[in-house]
């Protein structure tokens, strides 16, 4: 069994509306709440990092996919777009979409493409580790 650690480390003053800076990684980022949550919008903000984090997983997962099926990729663009609800103060993530172009190589087996596609959205750890609690859903296109 093999087991990856990945560490992170947060330097946070103040109440809610204050910066902090986060690292992880390669990645070193202020944190804030955002401006649309009434926060001061500098930085990144845990609704970003999750977005990011599932839109990259689900990203490479799909390249992955599609290279162990011989079917060869010229360019994946995947834009993802999160929606968090707010009720009586309290914020739920509720939804994550992929919008998914994907441009084959001539010849390539597009419908192949496209269930691997759908595949990869349950396929890839993050989704796997929200699934239950946030609605995915992917939106595919095959461009010429």
């Amino acid at each position: 069994m093999v087991k990856h650690l990945f560490n992170s480390h947060i330097d946070w003053v103040g109440g809610r509306n204050s910066i902090g800076d986060l690292q992880a990684g390669a990645l070193n980022e202020k944190i804030s709440i955002p401006e649309t949550m009434a926060g001061p919008g500098v930085g990144t903000n845990p609704d970003e990092m999750l977005l990011g984090a599932a839109s990259t997983c689900y990203s490479i997962t799909l390249a992955a996919m599609l290279e162990r099926n011989e079917i060869p990729l010229e360019h994946l663009k995947v834009e993802g777009q999160g929606v968090v609800d707010v009720t009586k103060g309290i914020f739920t993530y509720e939804k994550i979409t992929y919008h998914v172009f994907m441009k084959l190589a001539a010849g390539a087996d597009e419908s192949k493409a496209i269930k691997l596609a759908e595949r990869a959205e349950s396929s890839c750890m993050i989704s796997r580790a929200i699934q239950g609690n946030i609605k995915l859903e992917t939106i595919i296109k095959i461009e010429e």
